[in-house]
C-alpha cells in the first residue's frame, strides 16, 4: 500500500491520513465554533432592540454554531486532500489508483447529516412559533402572544411612496412617524393602498408584506429605547428605494406625551378619514367609481 494511503485502517509505518484529517478538523472546529458563537454571532442583525430580534439572534447563532464544523469538515477535507495526495514528481503525471466507496464513511454521513437536518428544522419550527419571529401571519395568525397579554394595534398602511401609521386605541388617528413605547406588546396590521410593498424594520426583527385588502399581522415585544429604520422590501415603483424612514421605541411616559400631541395635530385630518378597519381597498379612479 502507498505510504500516501487514505485508508482509516493504515498497517505500520504507513501514515494514518483519516486520523490526521479528524485531528486536525477537531481541533479547528474547537476554535471557530468558540469565535463564531462567542464574538461573531452576538452582535449579528438584528440586534437585541426586542424579543423577536433576540429570538432571531439566538437561532443564528445556534444555526451558525452547528454548521461551522459541517463547513469545516468540507474545507479541511479538500485542503488536506490538495495537500497530503498531490503529484510531487510533475515530469511523470499518472492516473491515480482507482477509488472505491467506503460504506461506513457513507453511512455516518447520512447519519450525521439526517439528524441535523431534523433537529434544525424541529428547532426553527419550535422557535417561531414561540414568539412568531416577527414575521406577518396573514390575517389569522397561528402564534400569538399568551392569552391575557395586553397589546397595542398598530396599523402600518403602505402606498407610493410612504408608511403612514394609525392607532385604533386613540381615536383612528393617522401618523406619518412610528414611535413606540418601551416594554410593550405591539400587534402590527400590514396593509398597503395600491401595490405590493413590505414593512420592514429589521432592528425590532419585523418583516411583513403589505398587499392591497389584505390584513397580515405580526407581534413584536419591545424592549428599552431604540432608534430603528423603517424599508419597503418589495419593489413598488420608481421611488422604492426611498421609501423609508426612522422610529423610535420610547419611555411610556414619553409615548403617552407624543400621541397625545399626534391627536391634537392631526384631529382635522382624523375626521376626513375612513373608518378603521383591517384592510383598505383601493379607490378606484378613472374607472367609472
Amino acid at each position: 500500500m502507498s505510504a500516501h494511503s487514505a485508508s482509516p485502517g493504515a498497517a505500520p509505518g504507513e501514515v494514518n491520513h483519516w486520523r490526521r484529517f479528524v485531528l486536525w478538523w477537531l481541533v479547528l472546529s474547537v476554535i471557530g465554533t468558540v469565535i463564531v458563537v462567542v464574538v461573531l454571532a452576538p452582535g449579528m442583525p438584528p440586534g437585541n432592540g426586542t424579543v423577536e430580534a433576540s429570538g432571531q439572534v439566538y437561532d443564528d447563532t445556534v444555526l451558525l454554531g452547528l454548521s461551522t464544523p459541517v463547513a469545516l469538515g468540507v474545507i479541511v477535507f479538500f485542503v488536506y486532500s490538495i495537500v497530503a495526495f498531490r503529484e510531487r514528481d510533475h515530469a511523470s503525471v499518472l492516473e491515480g489508483p482507482r477509488i472505491t466507496g467506503d460504506a461506513r464513511v457513507q453511512t455516518w454521513w447520512l447519519v450525521i447529516t439526517t439528524a441535523l437536518v431534523i433537529f434544525l428544522a424541529a428547532f426553527g419550527t419550535v422557535e417561531l412559533e414561540k414568539d412568531g419571529a416577527g414575521g406577518g401571519q396573514g390575517p389569522n395568525p397561528l402564534s400569538t402572544p399568551p392569552r391575557g397579554t395586553h397589546v397595542l394595534q398598530v396599523q402600518v398602511i403602505a402606498q407610493q411612496w410612504k408608511f403612514t401609521y394609525r392607532w385604533p386605541a386613540y381615536g383612528g388617528v393617522e401618523t406619518p412617524t412610528l414611535d413606540l413605547p418601551a416594554h410593550t406588546t405591539v400587534e402590527f396590521h400590514v396593509t398597503s393602498l395600491d401595490v405590493i410593498h413590505s414593512f420592514w424594520a429589521y432592528q425590532l426583527g419585523v418583516k411583513a408584506d403589505a398587499n392591497p385588502g389584505v390584513d397580515n399581522t405580526a407581534f413584536v415585544t419591545t424592549k428599552g429605547p431604540l432608534t430603528f429604520e423603517v424599508h419597503c422590501d418589495e419593489l413598488c415603483g420608481v421611488y422604492h428605494g426611498y421609501m423609508y424612514d426612522t422610529g423610535h421605541v420610547v419611555p411610556r411616559a414619553q409615548f403617552a406625551s407624543w400621541i397625545s400631541g399626534q391627536e391634537k395635530q392631526y384631529a382635522p385630518a382624523t375626521k376626513s378619514l375612513p373608518p378603521y378597519a383591517h384592510a383598505y381597498f383601493p379607490a378606484p379612479t378613472r374607472r367609472g367609481g
